[in-house]
């Protein structure tokens, strides 16, 4: 049986039984236009109701969409799926409703443009307005249909905003352009759409996104702009010169507009003022060619808005990043084109971006005109159920290291676990192995992993991958064929941790095809020693010297497979695997161990395999964090790792011939190791050191040690396990068996205390110092069994009611 025939049998209760299925909705889009690149629709549907009556509106699409009832927003979506499915959402829109008529509007952006982020395939969207049981409007319905009109005030022919992501946005607008949105009343030119055939539902399976506006805060001053020649060789990021068959776009010869590369043309005066609190009602007066910089105090993820005011023509760019870069926001951060571009005409506009954008500084330029912009704000777009945690301690430090934690969890994770709120929002592997885990401390439930990890569970095969291997990212188009072969290893490794967290049988059950596959996949890379050797593609250990080294039999890549074949034979009762993994890590113990350090690489001349002496960082990690070494086989290695590597080795000039470790994920691996092997006590400081830097600045926390990449990176927002596990105490959080290991270390604080959602409830710890012994109250839902494990230092610990 094949995988997704597999998938559907063992699946289909789960599926079908939470399903808001349709009751008369078709999918439709504009006739002959599915197919169309950057193509926005607007549906409407006029429906009569009562103070009162319980309306709501099933919907699903594609490419995106957002909700407004009255005017007032709803709600944006879908949550993403595989390709070929499609969740299906269901919003209450009782609290828009007033008696008489309500307009329902849907505007639907259609890509048809391959991205890490969102799923290259015909647009369509398939809604609903229900009272009750009654349907008052549906798609594809012409007694009872929605309307629908061209949103030709968004610009079609623009630049990709980035390699990873589909079209920036470029508006031309007059007064009441979205009247259509709220007037009953308001005439649109009208065009028929086609039915566009049957498409497969599956339940969204998760929580609606939270959608706080959220103000600027501090005004960091106001300064002019001159208009210089086009500059020789404008910045182009590849995705303005590769696109072509590989990256879907428009070629620049068809844009119809460049704001990109005329913003390029400006200069701009020194920014006057020091920065003062701001004053978002009042907004800010720009004078024509003149900008402002705005702070929103750290990073935040969601859909810019304000409101615009001009009595002449005016052109209105907001710019915007997470990081100011010499003291301006450089739009051009990381190859993205991070710009919002408005043309108005004389008049009041309430604008907002229908995408999601990461910034905590926002640079709102005006040129042809002047104009006033009242009320700039960010619209969340975040993951609601990490709200109940709670973490605190006396030393602010960490409080402040648990919060960015939870922002950069909640923005990584709102309805799939991704590397980055901005530059890709793409379901990156090994990030999720990082991030589901601090979804399941933050939320107590598995619920975005299930679907996370559904996505690659459901597609018959993905295309242009070879047979076996898994996507790197998903839901995304990998049409060049570029594929990380150790991301496909991670995802193994967090089935069975997800399987831990969930007990979720069925998904493992219906997996093992896929996992059997990706095994036989990379049989035909094992050399006479049984280690993989010349694996293809993108081999990646982390960001560091470490992928300098990657072939060709590289140890790293080989110490994950063995725990990937350890996994595969407990997940699977398959006694052969594990043996074989077993077998893996004595091989690479003899030929990578060199008596001092484990060596990253070996290579192939003259037919004979020879270890090199490059040696990293991160190489020792993977050793000890997949079972190849341990404090007692390699104890002058551990000795040298943990007492002399660390946040300052280099300062110390202490082994400089072995390559730095990165953040990402180097230096999470070591906090874990030191956290198994008994050092809590000593990741404390390590924490603060690796980590606090990056929160004071951004609020989030970041991918590389530097700024140079995403300063909001989902993995790293597994701190909040380290501080709930390595510094409050809860060790071992089991709720599928209700079980609470607490372990509570020797640290430099008085107290600490914390809360913990668990199904059911909520895990409730404190513990402090009183009389030179610790003390604690923990407090657990009925049903949990708690044990405590002793720590090293004979620290005594006693519970209390």
């Amino acid at each position: 049986m094949g995988v997704s025939l597999l998938a559907a049998a063992l699946l289909a209760a789960t599926l079908n039984a939470s399903v808001s299925d349709f009751s008369a909705a078709k999918p439709v889009w504009p006739a002959g236009r599915d197919t169309e690149m950057n193509v926005n629709v607007g549906f409407r549907a006029v429906v009569d109701a009562k103070q009162g009556d319980t309306l709501s509106l099933r919907v699903t699409g594609a490419t995106i969409y957002r909700i407004y009832a009255n005017g007032e927003f709803v709600g944006h979506g879908p949550a993403r799926a595989a390709q070929g499915f499609f969740r299906v959402d269901e919003w209450d829109l009782s609290k828009y409703v007033h008696a008489g008529k309500n307009v329902v509007a849907i505007e639907v952006a259609g890509y048809n443009s391959n991205s890490y982020y969102v799923l290259d395939q015909p647009s369509f969207v398939q809604a609903e307005v229900h009272d009750g049981d009654t349907v008052l409007a549906a798609t594809g319905d012409a007694a009872k249909p929605f309307a629908a009109h061209i949103i030709d005030e968004r610009v079609q022919k623009v630049c990709r905003y980035s390699f990873q992501r589909p079209f920036t946005e470029v508006y031309r607008l007059k007064p009441g352009y979205d009247a259509w949105r709220s007037d009953p009343n308001a005439k649109s030119t009208e065009v028929a759409c086609d039915v566009v055939g049957e498409r497969k539902l599956i339940a969204r399976g998760i929580s609606y996104p939270r959608f706080s506006k959220r103000p600027a805060v501090m005004d960091l001053g106001a300064g002019a702009i001159e208009i210089g020649p086009a500059p020789e060789n404008p910045w182009k990021d590849r995705s303005f010169t590769n696109v072509g068959p590989k990256l879907k776009g428009y070629s620049e010869a068809e844009l119809a507009v460049t704001p990109s590369i005329e913003l390029q043309r400006l200069s701009y005066s020194k920014r006057s003022g020091d920065g003062a609190f701001f004053d978002s009602p009042t907004g800010v007066a720009l004078a024509r060619n003149g900008y402002r910089v705005l702070d929103f105090g750290k990073n935040l993820t969601g859909f810019i808005g304000a409101t615009v005011k001009c009595e002449k023509t005016a052109r209105v760019f907001f710019l915007f990043d997470e990081i100011l870069a010499n003291d301006d926001v450089d739009w051009r951060r990381l190859g993205c084109v991070n710009i919002v571009s408005y043309e108005l005409e004389p008049g009041t506009y309430a604008v907002e971006s229908i995408e999601p954008y990461t910034l905590r500084y926002l640079k709102i330029v005006a040129l042809d005109g002047d104009c006033t912009v009242e009320s700039p704000y960010l619209r969340e777009y975040t993951n609601p159920d990490a709200a109940e945690a709670q973490f605190a301690s006396p030393d602010d430090r960490l409080n402040r290291l648990f919060e960015a934690g939870r922002e950069t969890f909640v923005q990584n994770s709102v309805d799939v676990f991704m590397d980055c709120p901005h530059r890709e929002r793409a379901g990156w592997l090994c990030d999720s192995y990082f991030t589901a885990r601090s979804a399941k401390d933050l939320c107590g439930n598995t619920r975005v992993e299930r679907n996370f990890i559904e996505n690659f569970l459901l597609p018959e095969k993905f295309d242009n991958l070879p047979d076996g291997m898994l996507p790197m990212c998903y839901p995304a188009d990998h049409y060049d064929g570029v594929f990380i072969p150790n991301w496909a290893m991670w995802f193994v490794m967090q089935l069975e941790e997800y399987y831990e967290r969930s007990n979720d049988r069925e998904m493992v059950d219906a997996l093992k095809p896929r996992v059997m596959a990706l095994l036989k996949y990379f049989d035909k890379f094992k050399n006479e020693d049984g280690l993989l050797e010349k694996l293809e593609s993108w081999v990646f250990v982390e960001w560091s010297d470490a992928n300098k080294y990657v072939q060709d039999v590289n140890y790293p890549s080989n110490m994950l497979y063995a725990s990937v074949l350890d996994v595969t034979g407990r997940l699977y009762s398959m006694p052969e695997m594990r043996a074989e993994a077993a077998r893996m890590r004595d091989t690479i113990r003899k030929q990578s161990f060199d008596g001092e350090f484990f060596v990253d690489n070996a290579v192939r001349k003259d037919g004979k395999l020879e270890v090199t002496r490059n040696r990293t960082e991160v190489c020792q990690y993977f050793a000890f964090f997949f079972d190849v070494a341990t404090p007692e086989s390699h104890s002058d290695l551990w000795g040298k790792l943990a007492d002399q590597f660390g946040p300052n080795r280099k300062e110390k000039g202490l082994y400089p011939e072995v390559g730095a470790a990165n953040s990402f994920i180097g230096n999470m691996l070591r906090f874990e190791i030191l956290s198994r092997y008994g050092r809590s006590a000593q990741i404390l400081p390590e924490s603060i050191d690796y980590l606090l830097y990056m929160a004071d600045r951004t609020g989030t926390l970041w991918e590389n040690v530097k700024e140079e990449a995403s300063c909001n990176h989902g993995f790293a927002s597994h701190i909040v396990r380290t501080l709930y596990r390595d510094v409050l105490g809860l060790y071992n959080v089991d709720a599928v068996n209700k079980q609470v290991m607490v372990r509570i270390a020797e640290l430099p604080l008085e107290w600490c205390e914390g809360r913990m959602p668990v199904p059911g409830g909520v895990i409730a710890m404190r513990w402090w110092k009183e009389n030179g012994q610790v003390r604690y109250r923990l407090d657990v839902p009925a049903g949990y069994a708690v044990s405590v494990e002793a720590q090293a230092g004979g620290i005594v610990a006693t519970r209390v009611p």
